[in-house]
């Protein structure tokens, strides 16, 4: 009789032990003789190995979760709160559990620290509510959540979420960077007020992913709204959008709900605070890439969003235009930054060419992102490597559109 587990890749967080394969080792334990080996009692054995999906090469993974002593302390210093179930057959009212339960044992609960930012100007509190009842709903994790309010004193929150009030609004990408200090985690969660995760695991998931294949450092869910089968392609992250349950490297991110390692996010040096709003996740996920990591679009673990009218008003233009030029002088080396700007400049004449109105906008925006300071008081005026652009370029998108 033989075991089909030997051939399963064990990751161990124990360093003294990654150099050990699963023969003989760890929750297996597989006895020399394959006749002496008790199938029943290894799977129960096995209850606290998590089934970590698949490598990016197809291999399947698993890790090994030391078992949590009875009565042991939570490392955060919140306890993970529980939110009401939701109603049947509301999609909206929260997060639910898997069709096929827990993905690990109760009897010893692996879990990951998340540090959690949600920034909001407390215009939408039910929506906000509701995000935060998400987060409290997740099971495998230890949360420190923290509520910034981007120029407004957050109030009514649950128990267990913490708050911090910025005097102004200061911007979304700057507004997020504010909240970083003062969360603990390995990793980070950020999520926009108006956004939940109808799924209460997906936290677990989006690190034990990151956990296991460590090379990730940036992660997007695909991005759904249950009330709608249309979602729109502009939530997947990739110039061929192709399926959004398809999963791939991507070299920007929908902003709203991301996860990252703490390490990556720092090495990457964050948010691009002087953007206000627009393209700050293209330029996050640049700096991922040019840290030596890589950012995946996770199209099988999915994220709640409202499908929001796509009318913009000049503001928008503006931005779009002056944060693409941006784009360009804080992280492009000539000659790719003229490239950059210029394929752009091109798509966008061609895609208005019968909006000479939003034309006009988009080019007032364009000018100052040349004339204006891309770049924040003290900040390191710092572009991408030569190895980052050759990751891109490698991976299936060099930065010149």
């Amino acid at each position: 009789m033989t075991d089909p587990r030997r051939k399963r890749r064990l990751l161990t967080t124990d360093p003294a032990r990654a150099h050990q394969g699963p023969q003989n080792d760890g929750p297996f334990d597989l006895p020399d003789h394959p006749e002496a080996w008790d199938r029943d009692a290894h799977l129960r054995r096995d209850a606290h190995v998590l089934d970590a999906g698949r490598t990016l090469d197809g291999e399947q993974t698993f890790e090994l979760a030391p078992p949590t002593a009875p009565g042991a302390p939570a490392t955060s210093q919140f306890r993970q709160q529980t939110a009401p179930r939701p109603t049947d057959g509301d999609p909206s009212s929260g997060p639910t559990r898997l069709s096929g339960g827990p993905l690990f044992s109760p009897a010893t609960r692996r879990r990951y620290g998340y540090g959690v930012v949600v920034l909001t100007q407390g215009k939408r509190p039910d929506d906000l509510r509701r995000g935060l009842d998400s987060l409290l709903a997740q099971r495998g994790v230890d949360l420190d959540i923290l509520c910034v309010g981007n120029g407004w004193e957050p109030t009514g929150l649950p128990n267990g979420v913490r708050s911090l009030a910025l005097p102004k609004n200061v911007g979304i990408p700057a507004g997020r960077n504010e909240g970083v200090p003062h969360v603990s985690g390995e990793f980070l969660f950020f999520l926009d007020d108006d956004a939940w995760l109808p799924d209460d695991t997906t936290l677990m998931r989006m690190a034990q992913r990151m956990r296991t294949q460590p090379r990730i450092g940036l992660i997007q869910p695909r991005v759904v709204d249950p009330s709608r089968e249309d979602a729109p392609t502009r939530w997947i992250p990739r110039l061929k959008k192709g399926s959004a349950e398809h999963s791939s490297n991507v070299f920007s991110v929908w902003e709203g709900a991301v996860a990252l390692q703490r390490r990556a996010f720092d090495e990457s040096g964050g948010w691009p605070a002087p953007f206000w709003y627009a393209h700050e996740g293209i330029e996050l996920a640049w700096r991922v890439w040019d840290a030596g990591y890589q950012v995946w679009y996770m199209g099988d673990l999915s994220v709640a969003h409202p499908v929001i009218d796509p009318k913009r008003h000049d503001e928008y233009y503006y931005m779009n235009a002056r944060n693409r030029v941006w784009l360009a002088r804080r992280n492009l080396p000539f000659p790719f930054s003229w490239a950059y700007v210029g394929s752009w400049t091109a798509v966008q004449c061609l895609r208005w060419a019968n909006r000479p109105d939003q034309l006009r906008t988009w080019f007032t925006g364009w000018r100052d992102g040349w004339r204006d300071e891309p770049w924040a008081d003290e900040e390191a005026r710092r572009k991408l490597s030569g190895r980052g652009l050759l990751a891109m370029a490698v991976h299936g998108r060099p930065p010149v559109v």
